[in-house]
This record gives structure tokens, C-alpha cells and sequence, in this order.
């Protein structure tokens, strides 16, 4: 039987930093993916994803995002590529207005308080209501999912690592030497293992009911009429609620189109193989109308229509520790739809959890017991 120091189960953004990470500790690794590296089932593609430093969810994130900056500018040096883009990015509405100056005033934050009017001269994609106020930060932007998957894998494989993708994990057990994995492929066994299985962790990582719950979302992409105002250095990325949504974008990159989607959190949910996901007008219909409302340029015709799931925990923080029922397994969930940002540094916890059983980063907000 195959034998390795730790098995990673879904080698999505999560996972395949783990593998990098526990590889580059000099452990050998298996890393095992139902699907394809990349792919577009989960919540790891989508050609560009947001970063930010300041951030309104939690002051607690902001020592995580520091790490992350610096570990995706490490991951770049080594893969030759750039994979995180400095755009800016502009921020408001209630709560996300109050939570970003909070951040920005206790952290020190560099940024900028704008009209929506003053925003327009600045960034003419945009056409804000002139009265609202949003934060301008600088140090915003995207980075490349798929590619930097790409990166880690491929960082992991020059360290030793097994890879194998169109292999799914059927069930896993606690062994006197560590864990075993059966797959539909065969059994391997390992010291530890890693589940970071994104929209399928309520079940691969048998969660506590309700921990995890997979939503479908649904992205556009809009030919801009006036591209010129829509490329990374004339556009910040945004994240605001406006009219009673919640609504992200970008600028146009990979594919020439205005990137956008809304934040759904009651949308389709339960069993993630049961989700739909071919996107519909239905889904394009109310993007294409706030593009209207305050992207005009950039309502033009349809270039793509996408979707993906987020696993969303109750409280929408990250689920990050030792499995509650094997101390041989270490778990990473609940990160949509905020968590790609943080992939280097999550997967460098999880390798610290499961070497070391503990980490100098500070979990208390993502405790695994904290719905019990």
C-alpha cells in the first residue's frame, strides 16, 4: 500500500498551498483532486479574484493579509510570473464603509475618503451616486486563481510531490499509524491528512451539520463600450453595496470584458454535485443592470457568463484547525466568498497544523468548535 508523511484531498487554491507548503518542508505528499487542476466546479477559477489589505469583515484578517501579500510575492519570484495586480480598490456602502475605515484607522492603513463625484474624475469607468462616500485603498487589486494554483502545484511537484487529479476520495479513517484514504482509485495511507474539499466539505471532512453550506453564484463578463477606461490601470478593483446588493468587479483582464458578480447568499444551495451550474439571462440580467447604473461604459454586449460556488460557514469566517474527531487530520473550509486572497498563508497553517499540531498565527476567530 502507497504510504506518504500527508495526504491533501482537493487541490483547489487551499490545497494546493498546502501541498506547496508541506513540500517544501520536505515531506513527501500526495495530493488528490475529483476534478482537474485547475478547475471550474468550486470556487478556484474565474481568472482573477480580489485582494485587499484593509478589511471589514474582521481587524483579526489583516495580520493574515500581510503574510499573504508577502507570500504571493514569493510564490511569483519563484514561478516566474506575475500573479497578484495592483490596481486599488474602492469600497463603500453599509456595512462595508464603517468596517474598512475601522481597519484602516486601527491598522494604519493607507487610504483615501472620495465622493462618488471625486471618483469619477479620478476613475471614469465609474458613475457612483456624487454624494456617496467610498475608501479608495492603494494597495488593492486581483490575483490569478487558476494560475496560481497552477504555481503551487507546480512548486509542489519540483519538491517531490504525487499529484493526481480524476481521482476522488470516497472515505477516510483514523488508523494506529495515522489515517487511510480510500479513493475510487485505490487506498493510501499517511501520517496526516489535509481536507480542504471547498463546497464538498460539509461531507468529505465530516463536518458538524450546517458548518459548511455550498451557494451558487454567478459572474459576467461585459464587452465595455469604451475599453480604454476599463483596463487595470485605469480602473480599481470595487467591492460595494449599492441599491441593496452587494456587488464586486474588475477590470477588464485574460478576456476582454468587465468582470462583475453579485454577493448571493441565499442563492441555489444544498448537495454542490446537485447545484446547477449553466448560467442563465436570469443571472445576467440583474449584473447587466447595475453595470447600467453605474458602469454605463461598460454594459456593453456579453462576453462570458460564469458560475461558482461559494461555502459559506454560518458566519461566514474561515473553519481553519484539528479535525474535532481525528487528531490526525487538520481541515481548512468556509473560505467563500473571501478566502482566496488568503491561500498561501491558510496553506502554510495547515502545514504547521498538521507537522507541528499548532501554528504562530493567531486562529481564535476560526475555531472548528465555535457552532457546537
Amino acid at each position: 500500500m502507497e504510504r506518504y508523511d500527508a495526504v491533501v484531498v482537493g487541490v483547489g487554491g487551499m490545497g494546493s498551498a498546502a501541498l506547496y507548503h508541506l513540500a517544501r518542508r520536505g515531506k513527501r505528499v500526495l495530493g488528490l483532486e475529483r476534478f482537474d487542476i485547475p478547475h471550474e466546479h468550486g470556487s478556484s477559477h474565474g481568472l482573477t479574484r480580489i485582494i485587499r489589505l484593509a478589511y471589514f469583515e474582521h481587524p483579526d484578517y489583516i495580520p493574515l493579509l500581510r503574510r499573504a501579500y508577502e507570500l504571493w510575492r514569493e510564490l511569483e519570484s519563484e514561478a516566474g510570473e506575475r500573479l497578484l495586480h495592483v490596481t486599488g480598490i474602492v469600497e463603500g456602502g453599509e456595512p462595508i464603509l464603517a468596517g474598512v475605515l475601522r481597519s484602516c484607522a486601527e491598522h494604519e492603513l493607507p487610504h483615501e475618503v472620495l465622493t462618488g463625484a471625486e471618483l469619477a474624475r479620478r476613475f471614469p469607468a465609474y458613475r457612483l451616486p456624487g454624494d456617496l462616500e467610498v475608501v479608495f485603498q492603494p494597495d488593492g487589486g486581483f490575483v490569478l486563481p487558476e494560475r496560481c494554483i497552477l504555481a503551487h502545484v507546480a512548486g509542489a511537484l519540483a519538491r517531490g510531490a504525487v499529484v493526481r487529479a480524476r481521482e476522488r476520495a470516497l472515505e477516510w479513517s483514523s488508523t494506529e499509524s495515522g489515517v487511510r484514504v480510500r479513493t475510487d482509485r485505490g487506498v493510501v495511507e499517511a501520517e496526516r491528512l489535509v481536507l480542504t474539499a471547498g463546497a464538498w466539505s460539509q461531507d468529505v471532512a465530516r463536518l458538524a451539520p450546517g458548518s459548511v453550506r455550498a451557494v451558487r453564484q454567478a459572474l459576467a463578463w461585459l464587452s465595455p463600450t469604451a475599453p480604454e477606461l476599463f483596463t487595470p490601470a485605469r480602473m480599481p478593483v470595487f467591492n460595494l453595496v449599492l441599491d441593496g446588493e452587494h456587488v464586486y468587479g474588475f477590470p477588464a483582464f485574460g478576456i476582454p470584458g468587465f468582470k462583475l458578480g453579485r454577493y448571493e447568499r441565499e442563492g441555489e444551495s444544498g448537495d454542490p454535485d446537485g447545484i446547477s451550474r449553466e448560467p442563465a439571462l436570469a443571472d445576467e440580467l440583474p449584473l447587466r443592470a447595475f453595470a447600467q447604473r453605474h458602469f454605463p461604459d461598460g454594459a456593453g454586449p456579453t462576453i462570458a457568463l460564469k458560475t461558482c460556488l461559494f461555502e459559506l460557514s454560518p458566519d461566514e469566517h474561515f473553519l481553519v484547525g484539528a479535525h474535532p474527531e481525528a487528531r490526525q487530520a487538520v481541515v481548512g473550509a468556509g473560505f467563500s466568498g473571501h478566502g482566496f486572497k488568503f491561500c498561501p498563508v491558510i496553506g502554510e497553517i495547515l502545514a504547521d497544523l498538521a507537522l507541528d499540531g499548532k501554528t504562530s498565527h493567531d486562529l481564535g476567530l476560526f475555531r472548528m468548535d465555535r457552532f457546537s
